[in-house]
């Protein structure tokens, strides 16, 4: 297992200008390993949330902890905690269209120019466990948009993240595609068992989490 205990506690946030807070005292546990989905209607804070989580967006109280690391304070700090500890998928897998799937999934090493046998052998087994093997050296744009998502939740994983953090990974796929890639979805979890946040609103692949936390409009 991979993943880290998540707390959340008492977290405060509000947008400028905004009427009301997206958050006033928010508190939340997950337990190490688990794949937690966050529900509710738009607007309710999901995306702002994981944005939180993932140090991406300040917030005015609380605190927010994965192990023993609390979500440091300075952009610089928090982008080193990003590094450590956090995997990104969105709906758009955002894949650098000028490399092939294989080096798209070696960016996150070749930038710290720490791109070791041993990581290249990753590279290679993560392309196994979501079916690409055989797509490696193409590029994003000769794959189709279930392939590409794939690769989104692969790269996602290729630092071996404490938290895996998902925002509808499969939201712009057409239902059997989304199906299949959640299956993959399922599969790399239960590999590898990162603590995982998984923003949908389709209430079957919420159903398929083992656990789901509905967030209300305020």
């Amino acid at each position: 297992m991979i993943g880290q205990e998540l707390a959340i506690q008492g977290l405060k946030k509000t947008y400028p200008d905004a009427e009301h807070p997206v958050f006033d005292g928010f508190s939340l546990d997950v337990e190490s390993g688990c794949l937690c989905a966050l529900v509710g209607v738009s607007g309710v804070g999901k995306t702002t949330l994981l944005n939180c989580v993932a140090g991406l967006d300040r917030w005015e109280g609380g605190s927010i902890r994965i192990g023993e690391t609390v979500v440091p304070e300075s952009a610089e700090d928090r982008s080193l905690y990003r590094r450590k500890h956090i995997g990104l998928a969105f709906q758009q897998p955002h894949l650098l269209p000028e490399f092939t799937v294989r080096e798209n999934l070696e960016m996150p090493f070749r930038v710290e120019g720490a791109l070791t046998a041993g990581r290249e052998a990753w590279v290679h087994e993560l392309l196994a466990m979501v079916s690409l093997s055989h797509l490696s050296e193409r590029l994003p744009n000769q794959l189709s948009s279930g392939q590409a998502a794939r690769v989104g939740l692969a790269r996602a994983l290729v630092r071996k993240p404490a938290l895996w953090l998902l925002d509808e990974p499969t939201g712009n796929l057409d239902p059997e595609t989304a199906n299949e890639a959640f299956s993959l979805l399922l599969k790399l979890h239960q590999e590898l068992r990162p603590t995982t946040l998984l923003v949908t609103h389709n209430p079957d692949l919420a159903g398929r989490c083992e656990r789901t936390v509905r967030l209300g409009a305020h």
